[in-house]
């Protein structure tokens, strides 16, 4: 997640992968996707227009990848959440380039907000 993304909009799509290496030669062959490496367990991919991830930190999540929002504000955003009446399934954590938190919408998506602001 190495660019900011723009306020309460769709930044990033992360997918659970359970060899990184294979994930990156077959988008890259298939689709000319490009990665940039943040350690073992991470890497960025970037299709020209859209930015996302593969890692093998979390295990393989059959039915789809994390969508993942950025927001500038990420407690009011959490607050807002809560608020409509979503649950938090995994509280703020830090991680290389900011913080985020997982939702899980009314239906029992998974969705993802993270922001490039350091805690305060």
């Amino acid at each position: 997640m190495s660019h900011r993304g723009t306020d309460r909009q769709i930044d990033n799509i992360e997918f659970n992968v359970s060899d990184i290496a294979r994930s990156k030669a077959f988008y890259g062959s298939v689709f000319d996707w490009t990665f940039t490496d943040y350690g073992p367990t991470y890497t960025e991919f970037t299709d020209g227009r859209l930015t996302g991830g593969f890692t093998t930190g979390e295990a393989v999540r059959p039915g789809g990848p994390l969508v993942i929002l950025y927001a500038d504000d990420l407690s009011e955003t959490q607050r807002r959440i809560e608020a409509a009446g979503a649950r938090i399934s995994r509280p703020v954590f830090s991680f290389p380039g900011g913080r985020r938190f997982h939702f899980l919408d009314p239906d029992g998506y998974e969705l993802a907000v993270w922001s490039a602001t350091p805690q305060a």
